[in-house]
């Protein structure tokens, strides 16, 4: 019995001593991390991006769930115009955030790389997610209008584009069928001809005939034949069509153009000064 108890003692202070010690390295990983992430904010206030983030990953090597680390590695990415890379880094801040403020910090700036993107549901969404954490915040509610109105134009540029292209299959295939029906006649008519060309061809020798005999009475008859004038070109309804067309694709395009001129002039949120 009493070398039971021994036993159990040594056990549960190599456990207690491997709990301490496991203790000690988490918090020195913490302390690391939070070196990093304090000398990442130094390069990053110097526009020193790319070595911010190089910084800032090496303090999510130390703590992965290290939310301020993520948010300002999200920052040094969306300054460097690496906004694809630092979706999943406002993403990640968003989730680990402790407090309401922070997601909706991070929230917002999700919202603001979306419209790099020109995801504009996405940021519409996301700066939904940072109204939801901190409602009394202007600013992220200027940019959701902007994205809202963004994303309504990119609908009904959609729409528009499907209903042209939907028009132009009708006309494709209406032109289609009238050059069926073109040929058909043609067809019909050229074999009318062949069934009266025996009978053209002797009134024809006749008429030579008669012609060349009237040349040789008349002389002094005129035998240059008088050109008829030729029409001014006329456009038809299919060139008028894809004229009114390409007018009003260029039309979108300028449009488009100074929305997203408009879009820029959105705020953006900076680095939390940690």
């Amino acid at each position: 019995m009493k070398t039971y108890l021994n036993i159990l003692i040594v056990f549960l202070m190599i456990f207690s001593s491997n709990k301490i010690i496991a203790q000690k390295d988490s918090t020195a990983l913490q302390r690391k991390a939070r070196k990093m992430v304090r000398e990442g904010n130094k390069l990053y206030s110097q526009n020193q991006f790319t070595d911010a983030s190089v910084a800032y990953k090496k303090a999510l090597g130390n703590n992965a769930n290290y939310d301020k680390a993520s948010y300002n590695l999200g920052n040094a990415m969306y300054q460097n115009k690496n906004f694809k890379e630092a979706v999943p880094q406002f993403e990640l801040s968003a989730k680990t955030a402790e407090d309401k403020f922070t997601k909706a910090e991070a929230y917002h700036n999700l919202g603001n790389t979306m419209m790099e993107t020109k995801n504009y549901q996405g940021a519409v969404d996301a700066y939904k997610n940072s109204l939801r954490n901190n409602p009394n915040d202007d600013e992220t509610r200027y940019n959701l209008a902007v994205a809202q109105k963004m994303l309504d134009k990119e609908n009904q540029d959609n729409k528009d584009d499907k209903d042209n292209k939907d028009n132009k299959d009708k006309d494709n295939k209406d032109k289609d069928d009238k050059d069926k029906d073109k040929d058909k006649k043609e067809g019909d008519d050229e074999k009318d001809k062949k069934d009266d060309g025996k009978d053209d061809k002797d009134k024809d020798g006749k008429d030579e005939k008669d012609k060349n005999k009237d040349q040789k009475d008349d002389p002094k008859k005129d035998d240059k034949d008088q050109k008829p004038k030729q029409q001014q070109g006329k456009m038809s309804p299919e060139q008028i069509k894809q004229l009114l067309e390409s007018l009003n694709n260029e039309e979108k395009k300028t449009q488009k153009k100074m929305n997203a001129q408009k879009a820029k002039g959105k705020k953006v949120k900076q680095e939390k000064d940690w």
